[in-house]
């Protein structure tokens, strides 16, 4: 028994010598961990720092690409539009009907339900210059129109001051500053658009080529507002002042100096 206890007294100041080198271990690596925790909070300040560096350097691309290149701003125009120039320049159209097309251009369908618009029907947004204008309201409907119409009719007075050329012009401004804007923001658009003039395997370039059907119009008019609304959501632009269909005013909010989170 004498024996026995010597061995276990032998075998306790064995494991004591351990545990006091496993504790000179563990405070070891507790100040190591303490010297990588300083070194951690001080490269996520400088990470900060830079990423708000980055941030203002890219609100001030944006700011001087939006008012020197692509400029915007409301125009207010009057109640009558182009549209109801031309449609009552036409005998066969009643004031009637010109009145129920003027209160049908101030509506919106939205979320199952027609929403009066009639603000919005006053007002456009010009791009790059007050000649190039959108109508406020997402209504292009002018656009097809007139391609509809020139299909079945020839003729000089054709081209003078139609609305396709605007709406397709600014159309084109607007989707060449949308992928612009991503590739300083470093946002990925969830849709495809090209501005460019060239012809792709898939056909011509959006807005800016041939006049496009009324499918195909409205399905590139859906990618833009869509790439927009994107933009918008990653630089945490107020939803309450967004309209999925207004494309213009949704990209003003966008690059507003007034959008606190622009450039993140």
């Amino acid at each position: 028994d004498t024996e026995g206890l010597l061995r276990i007294k032998e075998e306790n100041q064995k494991h004591y010598r351990r545990a006091q080198r496993h504790q000179e271990k563990k405070e070891k690596i507790q100040k190591h961990n303490r010297k990588l925790g300083d070194l951690v909070e001080k490269k996520s300040y400088e990470l900060k720092t830079q990423y708000e560096h980055l941030a203002n350097l890219r609100r001030a691309h944006i700011l001087e690409l939006t008012s020197v290149i692509f400029p915007m701003e409301e125009v207010k125009t009057s109640m009558r539009d182009p549209a109801d120039v031309s449609s009552e320049s036409d005998n066969a159209m009643t004031s009637s009907t010109v009145s129920k097309l003027a209160e049908a251009r101030r509506t919106t369908y939205l979320s199952g339900r027609w929403v009066c618009d009639d603000h919005n029907g006053d007002t456009s947004i010009s791009i790059t210059g007050p000649w190039i204008i959108l109508p406020n309201n997402g209504d292009y409907s002018a656009y097809y129109s007139w391609v509809e119409e020139k299909k079945t009719t020839q003729g000089p007075d054709m081209e003078h001051n139609n609305p396709a050329h605007t709406i397709s012009a600014a159309l084109c401004y607007a989707t060449q500053l949308v992928n612009t804007l991503s590739l300083i923001l470093d946002v990925n658009l969830p849709k495809k658009l090209c501005n460019r003039q060239v012809k792709t395997q898939q056909g011509n370039h959006e807005f800016c080529g041939e006049n496009l059907s009324r499918h195909r119009f409205t399905r590139a008019v859906k990618k833009l507002n869509a790439n927009i609304l994107h933009l918008c959501f990653s630089q945490h632009v107020n939803l309450d002042l967004l309209h999925p269909l207004h494309t213009l005013r949704n990209l003003m909010y966008l690059v507003s100096p007034d959008t606190e989170n622009l450039g993140r």
